[in-house]
């Protein structure tokens, strides 16, 4: 077990699995040492979203908030699973959310920093990362929050 499966041990959390379907698209891509891990929404080991609706409206700041971290956690079991190894990861390197936004809601750097938080809390200062967080009208299975990354591999 590696030092970042030990650290997460510690914190408590357990990487969902994932079943991505698709033919087209992959979880993650590897090209010039980076991992681009594809876009990763709040949903549990089977697709279901556990979070849905429209932030500022239907879904108050902290659901968001712990939305965007579920995204996180999906995101970390992808690159796992793409490494072997979470310990590959030299640094987070880019982070863009998207916020599925109600009315005028513009907190959405608050909702990513659910994802944020955790790459901190995980990695330490290798977690810090750019980022973009910005408003969608609509997201995917109507969940309130996707976040893909960039990450540098060891």
């Amino acid at each position: 077990m590696g030092n970042i499966e030990n650290r997460l041990k510690q914190l408590g959390i357990t990487l969902p699995k994932k079943d991505r379907k698709g033919k087209g698209a992959v979880p993650a891509k590897e090209a010039g040492g980076l991992l681009y891990v594809s876009a990763q929404l709040p949903t549990d080991e089977n697709g279901t979203p556990l979070f849905t609706g429209r932030v500022g409206t239907e879904v108050s700041l902290e659901d968001a908030y712990a939305a965007a971290r579920q995204c996180g956690l999906n995101a970390l079991r992808c690159i796992a699973d793409y490494t072997g190894d979470l310990d590959h990861v030299e640094s987070v390197v880019k982070v863009l959310g998207l916020v599925n936004s109600g009315g005028d809601f513009s907190s959405q750097p608050a909702v990513i920093n659910g994802f944020s938080d955790l790459m901190l809390e995980v990695f330490g200062e290798r977690g810090m990362h750019a980022r973009s967080a910005m408003g969608a009208y609509n997201l995917p299975q109507n969940v309130p929050v996707s976040v893909e990354c960039i990450v540098k591999l060891r």
